[in-house]
């Protein structure tokens, strides 16, 4: 039984990603540090669906805390190292930049040297589409993406610079997943597909910022995860796109939200922010010739069972601060 290090376990993609693993037969390290930046009634749920596996153990860590993790790589012998622990968040990262060098870009290079001290061959890589901000569309890996426009961006590039110092150096397999607008149930509380679905329901206003018109690839959770897990086949060094490759407005989404929950949006409408992107497509040619990973759900049936999910757990979702 092959053994992973799967760090923000408890964490949106994470914590689907190692479902979904474990029902593979893989056995699931989880590492999360259960921070507050979001409200943690979410990730305990996630959690306590991961701790339902009898392949499943927790450890609560920081990949900040380099002593904690060597106590960590000692223990167990990792096949491959699963790094989807972040800072996200694009508004938040101009708020308090500082944290997010330190987990994305520092927190990165703690793992990848602890997987140079103990042989670990194979680490997987979150990114992000946010990387891209003012390339051409459709967005492709080959492109520079050198002009980040946010310090969870730059922060995000720090870290795939050093996985591919590693990669050179050392010979670790990196491969390296960026991801494009995910949502799905469970989803995080400071997206607007979870925002929009919760305010919509209640009753609330929602915030909106710009008209609407700009667009996103949205690509479903489990699309993500499978994709992921794919991944974790030898590639040598790749980034590889992984996106729904059919963008929609976001004004689209609000009406799709507005179907599945009989009610119309109360609309609040805030400026355009300047580290927002006007639009994002992903070029998923890479994705489907190096893992044969094309998305399944449509955005349709995506925030259907969002909404669902939504409906099904709205008792305890109704306490959850956004």
């Amino acid at each position: 039984m092959k053994t992973i290090l799967l760090t923000g376990a408890a964490g949106f993609i994470a914590a689907r990603t190692g479902e979904l693993l474990l029902q593979k037969g893989f056995r699931v390290e989880g590492l999360d540090n259960m921070n507050d930046y979001y409200d943690v009634r979410l990730k305990r749920y996630r959690l306590g669906r991961l701790k339902a596996h009898r392949n499943f153990s927790f450890h609560l860590c920081d990949i900040e805390d380099r002593p904690a993790l060597g106590r960590i790589f000692k223990k167990h012998r990792f096949d491959a190292v699963l790094n989807l622990a972040a800072r996200a968040g694009v508004r938040y990262s101009l708020v308090d930049p500082y944290v997010y060098m330190t987990t994305n870009a520092e927190g990165t290079l703690n793992l990848l040297e602890r997987c140079r001290e103990h042989g670990v061959k194979k680490f997987i890589l979150a990114s992000t589409s946010s990387l891209y901000a003012g390339q051409k569309l459709p967005f492709k890996e080959s492109l520079a993406v050198s002009t980040p426009i946010s310090p969870y961006a730059a922060s995000k590039k720090a870290a795939e610079e050093m996985a591919y110092v590693y990669h050179y150096l050392y010979g670790i397999d990196v491969t390296i997943l960026r991801y494009f607008t995910v949502y799905g149930p469970a989803g995080r509380p400071d997206m607007s597909p979870f925002r929009f679905i919760k305010w919509i329901a209640e009753g609330t206003p929602i915030r909106l910022y710009g008209d609407g018109s700009q667009s996103r690839d949205f690509t479903y959770v489990d699309d993500i995860a499978r994709g992921t897990v794919l991944a974790l086949k030898k590639t040598g060094y790749k980034i590889i796109n992984l996106g729904g490759h059919d963008p929609y407005a976001i004004n689209h989404m609000i009406r799709l939200i507005e179907k599945n929950l009989g009610k119309k949006a109360r609309i609040e409408f805030r400026p355009f922010q300047k580290v927002d992107m006007k639009a994002t497509q992903a070029d998923i040619g890479e994705a489907r010739k190096i893992l044969h990973w094309t998305p399944k759900i449509s955005l349709d049936e995506g925030i259907r069972l969002a909404v669902a999910w939504y409906l099904a757990n709205r008792v305890w979702l109704s306490k959850v601060r956004i």
